[in-house]
This record gives structure tokens, sequence and C-alpha cells, in this order.
């Protein structure tokens, strides 16, 4: 069975697929245009697919000989699993083997904000040490405040540990269902939406994200968060109105963002947001430590494999194809 992966991956999951006998080719450029990525996709079985790639319409009907595809990810919005299951193509992910490493940026961007910790990093590396002002810039403490999860899965509860053990945070969370473990564990409290946002003094967002909830997060909804509040999105760019966090943030009517995604992404190099002492912006690193990476491999890899077996992918976002 011939499988194409888009961009280099930990040896780990390299291995895996040649120790099961199948056919890999990998470009040596891995910077590729949307024409060239189909022209490889159109000649394999599967594909191992790393990065936002649009599994869509358009690209069932152009490589009709893809059986299955692996995605390098948790995250699966960039495919039309509607059009994958009207054709039977399983789509596998990576869940679970991210979930440390996501919730710890979640955590380091809290804290940073809280702190402004990017901000006067720039002055020290600017040579801009500085006098010192009592009432210069200063941050905020963490202690017994409330930490609203938006999506409290796998990363959100992490996330939600993390603060609780830290800092003795109370925990609120707006969920599809209940989460029996946090609230056992944690004492987390379910609320509504509108609780969420208007009792959290930091909201993290962890849920997957759906086209219907794109700018969910927006200036009707900063409005009514806490003006002390922080704003953490290490989900997806597309929950967040970039222009109007920018403008709730530069009006005071919250504290602070912490940013893994973007809105768009990448981020223009001239966005405002980037200039403010109150935001962290990341590049999308959620998952960049050597053992989630090797973890993901080696899903995407047991996906890729069990298919080839003619068995049900072990981790996989459709399993109504099966």
């Amino acid at each position: 069975m011939k499988v194409f992966i888009n961009k280099r991956i930990p040896e780990t999951g390299i291995t895996m697929l040649k120790e099961a006998g199948l056919e890999i080719t990998i470009p040596e450029n891995d910077d590729l245009s949307r024409e060239k990525w189909l022209q490889y996709c159109k000649n394999t079985d599967a594909i191992l697919n790393v990065g936002a790639n649009a599994f869509d319409h358009e690209f069932f009907d152009q490589c009709p000989n893809v059986k299955a595809i692996a995605l390098f990810s948790v995250g699966f919005d960039h495919v039309d699993i509607k059009e994958a299951n009207k054709r039977n193509i399983p789509i596998g992910n990576t869940p679970d083997v991210l979930s440390r490493a996501t919730s710890d940026v979640a955590f380091l961007l809290m804290q940073s904000v809280s702190r402004r910790a990017s901000f006067y990093f720039q002055k020290v590396k600017a040579g801009n040490w500085g006098n010192f002002d009592p009432l210069y810039e200063l941050g905020q403490e963490l202690y017994g405040k409330t930490l609203g999860v938006f999506g409290l899965g796998r990363i959100g509860f992490e996330m939600a540990e993390k603060c609780k053990k830290a800092f003795g945070m109370n925990i609120i969370y707006h969920n599809r269902n209940h989460n029996d473990e946090a609230e056992k564990e944690l004492d987390a409290k379910y609320v509504s939406f509108d609780e969420l946002i208007e009792q959290s003094d930091v909201l993290s967002i962890h849920a997957n994200f759906k086209p219907e909830q794109s700018n969910l997060f927006n200036a009707s909804v900063f409005e009514r968060m806490k003006k002390n509040a922080i704003f953490v999105n290490t989900a997806r760019g597309g929950f967040h109105d970039q222009k109007d966090l920018y403008q709730a943030l530069v009006s005071g009517q919250i504290w602070g963002a912490g940013l893994d995604v973007t809105n768009p992404e990448p981020i223009e190099d001239n966005d405002p947001i980037l200039q403010l002492s109150n935001v962290c912006v990341l590049p999308h690193i959620g998952s960049a430590t050597i053992e989630a990476r090797n973890g993901m491999a080696r899903l995407a890899a047991e996906n890729i494999i069990a298919f080839s077996k003619g068995e049900k992918m072990p981790h996989i976002a459709n399993p109504e194809v099966y």
C-alpha cells in the first residue's frame, strides 16, 4: 500500500510504517503548493497529513484513489467529515498524547499575561531595563481566582488541574455534557455559557472547533467579561474575532490575552495586537515537545497500519464509517 506523508515526522512513526512493509513517499521539499500536494495525493492509497491542508469536496473529487487519511493532529476541522463518510474514508487523528503539552502552553500563556512577561522580556532585549517605578505596568496574581474552561475535555481537564493545584483556583466550565471526573476530582462546576463569560477571571478555550462557532468570542462577549479577565486560546483561532479582541484589550474591557492560535493564522506581522503589553502570542506550539510529537507520530502510524491490515483505525474521528 502506498502512503504519502507531506512533511517530515519523528522517526518513530516512519520506522513503524516501514516495518509494516508500507511504501512511503515523503517529498524532499515539503513546502508544497496545493497543486503539487494534490499531485502526490492522486497517486497514493493513504495519506498521513501534517498541517491544515483542506480535505474538502474538491479534494475528494480530484483524489478518488485515496482510501484513508491519518491526521498528524487531534483537530479535524479542516476535513469535510460528511464528505469522507459519504465516500467511506476513515479519518484518523491523534488524541490524548498532546493533552499535557497543550495544557502546559495554556498554563504558560496565562502566567505570562498575568505578569506581562513577554512585554518585559522585549524591554530587556532592547536594553531598556528601566528604573524602579512602583506603578508601572503591573501584573496580577492568580491565587484563588476563577478559571473558566470552554470545552472541558482531556486538555481542558489538564489545564484545570494545574490551575487548581498551583493557584487554588476555582473551576467552572461549559461543555456539551457534564464532566463527572472534573466535578469529582477538581470540584468543577458546570455553568451556562453566559455564566462562564461573566464569572471567569481566566477564560481558557479547549473545545473542538466547528464552523458555526466562528467568531464566537466577539465584541458582545468581551463586553460582558470581567475587567480583570485574561482570555486564553490554545484551540483554534477561529473561535475569536481578533479585531474585537484587540478593541476589548485597548479599551480595558478585559485585562489581557494569551494566544497560541490566531485569526488569521499565521498572524500578520503588523497586527496591532502584537504591540500590547498585556498580550502574549505564540506560533501554535501547543504540541511542540519531543514527547508529544513522538506520540503523535506513533498514533498516526498506528492508524495507517491498522487500515492497511483491514482493521479499524484505533484513533478515529469518524467511527461511523465502520
